[in-house]
């Protein structure tokens, strides 16, 4: 019999042949670069000159959509609730963890969002799993699109519900689903804008369907919150804001600039949370800080809608530079075959000047790997423009060491 320890250092090794391996190790800060500027090549690929830069690294990887984590506006509010609260709520909601801020927060979510009432939570992971777990049970049924999230794929197994996956998309099957159902009860679960190839939803004909066979539709907003529909999110584009029948999750760690998540929808099911949901009851609450700064960004967002109006425009310059077709929010996808090739492209991107996500197993399927370009709004054309010439060069190359 093999000891644990052996068993770690067998799985280490297959993850470094497949090309699997994942790092925590903190890079340089990334910042704005003049990319416009190039050096010699390097192993075949321009790279970019960051001599007289403060930062090494262009960032198209993270999730920093409107450029609002580094906004002074978000920090002074941030360090104005440190001063007034403490750096952390120091316990539950539902105990004496609720402060004024998470009114503030909750109020200016439902402003910017339409919605009747929110409940803030302590990441957009655990809300998910809060509104999933409330809702199910054996009476439940809920059908999830299977490309949702790794956090509403937990939720449903965390439910104890009946559960069913329909094919990316195809409201054909959901139909067959939700009409051949036994439970009283049924959630569909989607995402409005999903995080890997960086396609949308149709809410508006998943809700009608959902209306027809009497479901709930959950519709996850992190990567639509701050960039569809004028920032309000996909669902507010859709003319469904308030309807009873829909409920939005969100992260606020993306668009808004802060941290933590939070469930939207009518009063009703906000109580139920409150008393239900166990990810929100015996979780210590959002820190104060984070709080007070994703209010803060819910009102640049309403006010500044130029903001948004950018993330369209330089996903736009990046899918057209690339050769893609556009995208629906920030997120561009590029394919590119096995997880060791595109764990080489985007280590030597990194190289030269170009932080990239780089999506493979068990994000992907396997054979589908991805590079992934966050379509920021605080970055210029000439930054983008170079960043794609470094990645068409590379993307040339026939073979990409790991």
């Amino acid at each position: 019999m093999g000891s644990m320890q052996d068993w770690l250092g067998a799985q280490a090794r297959v993850r470094s042949r497949r090309g699997l391996v994942r790092s925590t190790v903190p890079r340089p800060d990334v910042s704005h670069l003049d990319a416009s500027r190039t050096d010699a090549s390097r192993n075949g690929a321009a790279v970019l000159d960051t001599a007289v830069l403060d930062s090494p690294l262009l960032d198209l990887a993270s999730n920093d959509y409107l450029g609002l984590a580094a906004d002074p506006r978000l920090q002074a509010a941030g360090i104005a609730a440190v001063a007034r609260y403490g750096t952390g709520a120091r316990s539950s909601r539902v105990v004496t963890g609720t402060h004024p801020v998470h009114a503030e927060l909750e109020a200016e979510l439902a402003a910017l969002t339409g919605q009747p009432a929110a409940l803030a939570f302590s990441s957009g992971y655990t809300a998910n799993l809060g509104i999933l777990t409330a809702l199910g049970g054996p009476g439940t049924l809920i059908v999830r699109d299977e490309h949702a999230h790794a956090s509403l794929i937990d939720g449903a197994r965390l439910s104890r519900s009946p559960l069913e996956v329909f094919p990316h998309g195809d409201l054909e099957a959901l139909a067959r689903l939700l009409a051949q159902r036994s439970q009283p009860r049924a959630v569909v679960v989607i995402e409005s804008i999903y995080s890997v190839l960086g396609d949308a939803a149709d809410v508006a004909a998943t809700a009608e369907l959902c209306a027809e066979y009497d479901a709930l539709l959950v519709v996850d907003e992190a990567h639509g919150i701050g960039v569809a529909g004028g920032g309000r999110g996909a669902v507010h584009a859709a003319g469904l804001a308030g309807a009873e029948h829909v409920v939005l999750t969100t992260t606020l760690s993306k668009a808004l600039g802060a941290q933590g998540g939070a469930v939207l929808g009518s009063a009703a099911l906000r109580e139920h949370l409150v008393n239900t949901a166990r990810s929100f009851i015996f979780d210590t609450a959002l820190a104060p800080c984070a709080a007070a700064a994703a209010a803060e960004a819910c009102r640049i967002i309403a006010a500044e809608p130029g903001r948004v109006e950018s993330v369209a425009r330089n996903a736009a310059l990046i899918a057209g530079a690339l050769g893609l077709e556009q995208a629906a929010g920030a997120v561009q996808s590029v394919p590119v075959g096995p997880a060791t090739r595109a764990a080489g492209l985007a280590a030597r991107l990194e190289e030269a000047g170009v932080l990239v996500g780089c999506f493979r197993p068990p994000s992907v399927p396997d054979g589908i790997s991805r590079l992934r370009l966050t379509a920021r709004a605080d970055l210029s054309p000439e930054q983008l423009r170079a960043a794609a010439a470094l990645i068409r060069t590379l993307l040339s190359l026939t073979e990409v060491p790991a």
